[in-house]
């Protein structure tokens, strides 16, 4: 057998000078805090003077990234840049402080590794020592690229159970920004801005006049009022979100989302999944709260129908036969004698004799109903009408008792997984005992929510009967003329038939 040895390639001089590779710095702090300014600024000096000062580098430059995390390189545009550069071939060499400062996360970072050496573009890893055309260097990148992801997780864990703390002391912040009505007070509660609290008022007042949320929107953008994130457009889910946001109405409910784990970022709806905290009272209010509760039932309200919002006779005039809405309908359109008519949209279809309405008709036939209603005895006995109807507390009494149920069940089966986890137990039995005490957690939530739902419904109806009762009083009687706004306000639908019934939002 012989060996023959063949020698490493001796790199050529050029000029009498060993060739030069092109070599580039890397610089990255994760927060924009004042601190670590002066890190950065001594990183990138400290690359710039290193490189210039070695005789086999060549000077590209130092890639930086400011205020920005390492866990993903998604967003980090220095990084990319600079690996994009590597990969066309403008750069030989990286040197960067450490693991932790390239990336915590090990999948982005080796990825990355291996495709710069594929390009033979080497990286080299001050604090470790580690090059990646080193011995042994991918594995030793694996192993300092995991502990720098653990660290990562730790610090993740560490600023969530910061979060979570500070919920639960009644602590929270928001995005002022772009949110409209309110700016950071002295001592950093939400503080009015009067001039932006009328807009949101307005919001509510159009909502419950009968508008939608898309026409409310067209409204402030043709008014030229600014978003809260400070654009000409409005939008409709703009709108909603001020309709239906708690913190209007001086409440806090903390944890609407969270985070789903430490290296996508990405925010989930909590539907239940982490602890939430509720603050009432936390901040002045600019919605009342009473009027709050009341635009979440109107937007419940229109979610079980057709709410358009077109004109004040829409989704307000039902057919007796079918169940259906009336729309209008435009008689004689090319001659003198055009006139608007309401009629069953299903007439044709189904054949509901049901009768056409003129829009003089149906205005006649509300003003005489709310005369007779406040002529007649019914605001002497409203009172007496809202004890019986609207009473809660036997209900809130049992809901207790299945809360207490709930709590009790959940605490049995917390014991009965411990006895097992310390003692043998037949595991058939352990099974049989632990699921027959699951049907009965179950059992006692699914009360605990039928008993909200009956008591939710009663202080909906509630809210309504106060509001129409308010209005009310607030007419002059007898009323001889038509108003849109009581009209929209009071007035659920108009049920047509052989007779015309009118059923107010109140439930009367």
């Amino acid at each position: 057998m012989k060996i023959t040895k063949v020698p490493a390639t001796i790199k050529p001089l050029i000029d009498g000078k060993v060739a030069t590779r092109r070599a580039a710095g890397y610089a990255r702090v994760s927060t924009d805090h004042e601190e670590q300014e002066s890190s950065f600024e001594t990183q990138v000096s400290y690359y710039t003077d290193y490189i210039k000062s070695r005789h086999d580098l060549e000077f590209v430059g130092v890639y930086t990234d400011e205020g920005v995390s390492a866990v993903s390189t998604a967003k980090r545009d220095g990084f990319n840049k600079m690996v994009a550069d590597a990969l066309a071939g403008n750069i030989d060499y990286i040197i960067t402080k450490s693991v932790s400062r390239f990336a915590r996360n090990t999948v982005d970072s080796l990825s990355t590794i291996r495709k710069l050496k594929e390009k033979g573009v080497e990286v080299f890893f001050e604090k470790e020592n580690i090059s990646t055309f080193g011995n042994g260097g991918e594995m030793l990148l694996s192993v300092m690229a995991i502990m720098a992801q653990e660290e990562s997780r730790n610090i993740s864990e560490n600023v969530k159970w910061g979060k979570r703390k500070r919920m639960a002391d009644g602590e929270f912040s928001l995005n002022y920004k772009h949110f409209l009505g309110y700016e950071k007070g002295e001592n950093g509660r939400p503080v009015i801005i009067e001039s932006q609290a009328e807009i949101v008022r307005r919001i509510y007042a159009l909502f419950i006049e009968g508008l939608t949320p898309y026409q409310i929107a067209n409204r402030l953008t043709a008014e030229s009022i600014l978003s809260p994130m400070g654009k000409e457009k409005w939008y409709d889910s703009t709108v909603l979100s001020i309709l239906t946001n708690e913190k209007y109405k001086g409440d806090a409910l903390l944890q609407k989302t969270y985070i789903e784990d430490f290296l996508s970022k990405k925010q989930i709806l909590n539907t239940g999944d982490v602890p939430q905290h509720y603050i009432t009272e936390s901040h002045e209010a600019i919605i009342p709260p009473a009027l709050f509760d009341l635009v979440q039932v109107e937007i419940e309200r229109r979610k079980n129908r057709r709410h358009s919002g077109v004109g004040i006779f829409a989704s307000k005039l039902k057919c007796s036969e079918c169940g259906g809405w009336y729309g209008a309908k435009e008689w004689h359109s090319t001659s003198k004698y055009s006139r608007t008519v309401y009629q069953c949209n299903n007439k044709y279809k189904l054949g509901c004799s049901t009768p056409h309405l003129y829009e003089e008709k149906i205005k006649r036939h509300f003003l005489t109903e709310i005369n007779k209603m406040l002529n007649g005895d019914f605001l002497k006995d409203y009172r007496r009408l809202a004890e019986g109807a609207f009473f809660t507390e036997t209900l809130e009494d049992e809901l207790q008792k299945s809360e207490t149920e709930t709590s009790v069940v959940e605490e049995l089966i917390k014991r009965h997984v411990h006895t097992n986890m310390r003692s043998a137990l037949d595991q058939s039995e352990y099974r049989k005992q632990y699921n027959a005490l699951a049907v009965r957690h179950e059992e006692a939530k699914a009360k605990c929510g039928e008993l909200q739902e009956q008591i939710k419904s009663k202080k909906s109806r509630e809210l309504l009967f106060n509001e129409f009762i308010k209005t009310v009083k607030q007419c002059k009687t007898p009323i001889e003329e038509f108003d849109e706004k009581l009209w929209v306000i009071v007035v659920d639908y108009m049920e047509v038939g052989e007779t015309i019934r009118i059923v107010f939002k109140c439930g009367l």
